[in-house]
């Protein structure tokens, strides 16, 4: 374990939603939701430090933007003081968060944040927390922050709290960041959200054997024969992911399209190279390609593109591997107690 004057760094991965569905509304004004949540291999970096005092300090990255979030609402300051409650534990945290993620995009940088704080300081801390009862204190800061601390891709239900993990392909995703931030609750609240969409069986959706326990990825070696078969299951995630998109869609998307230009006009252009769809409650967009190369290329386009016209001023893209298991629980939990 590591000692009190080593600081501890965690990756913090985005993530994006396949589909978004809303199937109603409940008494207390949540929204019962289904989707899919799949890893991006982008990530933010928190390195936490043990304070024997008991304080709670978010310090500054010197390398990093200033921070705008006022304190009392950082989630990662949030998350440390919801584990101290929770447990008593007498000890305190410096947290340094290095930002990668876009803000107000719908990738969920700020629930994984909090996520990668739970679990780094379970392990710090020495608390022994399992898996649950870290998702459950999640709960308590953001409806999405459990399938960060749980760390597999899953299909979600509930208000997104409900997880069934699942084995995707992992395709990889040109990613758009069409310079605006769009506030969540803004969205949801909005009169002409959809809300009755019906519910779908998740087998439907997905082959059989999608369904799965998380587990580690073989060994990669390469040779003639593996490159073969890379490209087989490059084809086969991008067909795969591909089917998902004509058969789902995201509830959101109409009400940010019509009330934020750019997002609208970052979906119309990324759709003329594929399957665009829109992530969470916007404003990111993505599409699936088979191979990075071709991703990459559709990225090499964004810069010319947005000087030609000012509705695409302040665009910025990243490409992307979908990953089923957040390299967060790839930290190795000594002891076995992150179960």
């Amino acid at each position: 374990m590591p000692s009190e004057n080593v600081p501890e760094t965690l990756p913090a991965p985005a993530k994006i939603n396949l589909f978004l569905h809303i199937t109603g509304r409940r008494a207390d004004g949540y929204h019962e939701l289904e989707t899919i949540f799949q890893f991006l291999d982008l990530a933010d970096e928190i390195t936490l430090k043990i304070r024997g005092d008991g304080n709670i300090r978010r310090m500054v990255d010197p390398a990093g933007d200033s921070v705008e979030v006022p304190e009392e609402r950082d989630l990662t300051v949030r998350a440390a003081r919801a584990l101290k409650a929770a447990t008593g534990s007498p000890l305190g945290a410096d947290i340094t968060l290095k930002k990668r993620i876009p803000t107000g995009g719908g990738l969920g940088g700020g629930s994984s944040d909090a996520a990668a704080v739970l679990v780094g300081l379970n392990r710090v801390w020495k608390l022994g927390l399992g898996m649950g009862k870290l998702a459950e204190i999640g709960l308590t800061l953001g409806a999405d922050v459990p399938v960060f601390v749980r760390g597999q891709a899953a299909f979600a239900t509930g208000v997104g709290e409900k997880l069934l993990p699942v084995e995707l392909p992992e395709p990889w995703y040109l990613v758009i960041s069409p310079g605006c931030a769009v506030p969540t609750a803004e969205i949801f609240n909005a009169p002409d959200l959809t809300r009755d969409t019906p519910p779908i069986k998740i087998h439907t959706l997905l082959p059989e054997g999608t369904e799965s326990a998380p587990r580690s990825p073989a060994p990669y070696r390469k040779n003639k024969d593996s490159e073969k078969t890379v490209q087989r299951v490059s084809a086969a995630a991008f067909e795969l992911v591909s089917s998902l998109f004509w058969q789902t869609g995201n509830d959101c998307e109409a009400v940010v399209r019509k009330n934020y230009p750019p997002v609208n006009a970052a979906l119309r252009w990324l759709s003329r190279f594929g399957n665009a769809r829109m992530t969470g409650t916007g404003a990111c967009v993505f599409a699936p390609f088979r191979e990075r190369r071709e991703a990459e290329q559709m990225l090499s386009l964004l810069p010319g593109a947005a000087g030609e016209r000012e509705e695409r001023e302040g665009w910025t893209g990243f490409v992307a591997r979908g990953l089923n298991r957040s390299p967060l629980i790839e930290v190795d939990f000594q002891g076995g107690v992150y179960l």
